[in-house]
């Protein structure tokens, strides 16, 4: 899993995972994984399932890479408090499983909690097999 900053200010982790690395065939089942780990979560709580693909495709003058085969976000909560009203621009969380052709890549956003951080990357380095 590597760190970096997108457009040098979005803290984000992400993962590409050989087709051949997982059992999961394409992002639907990885998606399927993840709504699992969020409904086993003792807090978290799934939000909505986001077809980014499809959405992007609908658009007039759409930019797609031509890599891209699918792409859908979970988005999903891990609030279990509110002590600000400014947490609100973090929250929701969202994990990003777009397809690739040969490769699959899963991403998200710094999660500010660290305790929450590491599960969110235990969930997503779950997906490859060990």
């Amino acid at each position: 899993m590597t760190q970096s900053l997108l457009m040098d200010k979005y803290p984000i982790y992400s993962v590409q995972i050989a087709k051949n690395e997982t059992r999961y065939s394409d992002v639907d089942a990885i998606i399927a994984y993840l709504e699992e780990k969020i409904s086993a979560h003792p807090f978290a709580t799934e939000i909505a399932i986001f077809d980014h693909y499809a959405h992007t495709k609908s658009i007039n003058n759409y930019i797609l890479a031509d890599t891209i085969c699918a792409a859908k976000n979970l988005i999903f909560c891990f609030g279990k408090m509110l002590p600000d009203p400014k947490m609100l621009a973090v929250r929701p969380r969202s994990i990003g499983v777009a397809d690739l052709g040969d490769v699959f890549e899963v991403n998200f956003l710094e999660v500010p909690n660290e305790a929450l951080q590491k599960v969110t990357e235990e969930w997503v380095q779950s997906i490859q097999n060990k």
